[in-house]
């Protein structure tokens, strides 16, 4: 019997523990949190730091792993890269991970590799970032070089153009970084994607392309995605071959990867790419509802140096999910519910909040309130079953 890591055991990580004992892989789970749900569900659970790479290796050392994944997150990637390298393993490495994880190091790999990316700045201090936006002009993004899910990121436009504006963009997003820097982008307008993809033996399978709905400015939460695209097939070829140039750039093999593309009147340009399953139900729930194709199930081969099975269980069709974002404020009352639950196409509805909870300003995504999941027979049929259930939900505010 084989032995599978997993890096993280929060409810995001629930599917790769479930998969792998499914496929009748021995599981241990560490995660940093004694009450991470997956600890108790794994075949051995163990309280660890996973922010610090040596601890994670003793784990994987002592128990002799045969493969190791982290899904829908990035915060261990470094200990991931770690392991893989020390024990070689399949997988990335540590300058993969650095590469996947830090996006000025991100910029420097696509600009080497001539993958279509914004201009960006590294900035470790205020004035570095103002000489930034001088450089750039305005529209810029203020991000952290190293986070996900939004945190930290805020457009700054030409209206913006005040010092305390702008100092106050650089703190917000160097406050989020997990390595105390800040990158100054150039602002790319246009619809975003993203692309879902598995790798091996340096060969890269496009499984799906996701549209995404965001909040906008100024910090682009995501509150929506579906599958397959709606958009022209020359449109998503161009978000695809993209897609495919940043992996190549990044030296990504054996291993998911998770691409997210904006496709601007002038072509696409790469946002960022994560060696990893995407986050947000993304690649465990829409994409096996989409396509068939049971993409954690792949991934976890991948971690264990085999070929995915690919095969599809189930024919093509939509898959929505909308997320609840009500107004900032004091949750007083929650409605609707069991109605959303109960409308054809509904697969999932959950809700994150409960009366008496404080709603945060939807700055990231950690701001959403819940969530509906719908299947149809296309995509447009998904999103209208998704946002007819989503609207049925009313969450009452007070401020």
């Amino acid at each position: 019997m084989k032995t599978l890591l997993v890096l993280a055991a929060g409810p995001l990580q629930l599917p790769a523990i479930t998969t792998a004992k499914r496929l009748g892989l021995r599981v241990v789970a560490v995660d940093g949190n004694p009450g991470a749900p997956g600890l108790a569900l794994a075949d051995v659970g163990k309280v660890v730091n996973l922010l610090d790479p040596d601890a994670c290796l003793a784990v994987a050392r002592a128990e002799r792993v045969d493969g190791i994944i982290h899904i829908c997150t990035e915060v261990a990637m470094p200990a991931l890269g770690r392991i893989n390298q020390e024990l070689g393993l399949r997988g990335i490495d540590m300058a993969n991970a650095a590469r996947a994880t830090n996006k000025a190091k991100m910029r420097r790999a696509f600009e080497r590799g001539q993958a279509p990316s914004p201009q960006s700045i590294a900035a470790d201090t205020l004035t570095e970032a103002l000489s930034a936006v001088e450089r750039l002009g305005f529209p810029v993004i203020f991000k952290p070089s190293r986070n996900s899910g939004s945190r930290g990121v805020t457009r700054v436009g030409p209206e913006d153009a005040r010092r305390e504006l702008l100092a106050e963009a650089f703190a917000y997003a160097l406050r989020e970084s997990r390595d105390a820097s800040v990158v100054v982008e150039q602002f790319v307008e246009g619809p975003e994607f993203s692309v879902e993809i598995l790798v091996w033996n340096g060969q890269p399978r496009v499984l799906a392309v996701t549209d995404k709905v965001t909040t906008g400015a100024p910090s682009y939460v995501e509150v929506g995605h579906s599958q397959p695209s709606l958009f022209p097939e020359a449109d998503q070829q161009q978000v695809v071959d993209a897609a495919l140039r940043g992996v190549k750039a990044l030296g990504i093999d054996w291993s998911a990867a998770h691409a997210e593309v904006r496709l601007s009147p002038g072509g696409p340009f790469l946002m960022e790419i994560g060696a990893r399953l995407g986050g947000d139900f993304i690649t465990t729930e829409l994409v096996p509802r989409s396509t068939g194709i049971d993409m954690v199930a792949g991934a976890i081969r991948l971690a264990l140096g085999e070929e995915p099975d690919l095969t599809p269980r189930h024919p093509p069709q939509g898959a929505a999910i909308r997320y609840l974002a009500p107004p900032p404020g004091r949750v007083v009352g929650i409605q609707g519910v069991a109605e959303a639950r109960s409308m054809p196409g509904i697969k999932l509805v959950e809700v994150l909040v409960r009366p008496g909870d404080a709603v945060p300003e939807m700055k990231s995504s950690l701001a959403r309130a819940g969530h509906v999941i719908a299947e149809g027979t296309t995509a447009g049929a998904a999103i209208a079953a998704a946002e007819r259930a989503r609207d049925a939900i009313v969450i009452a505010i007070v401020r």
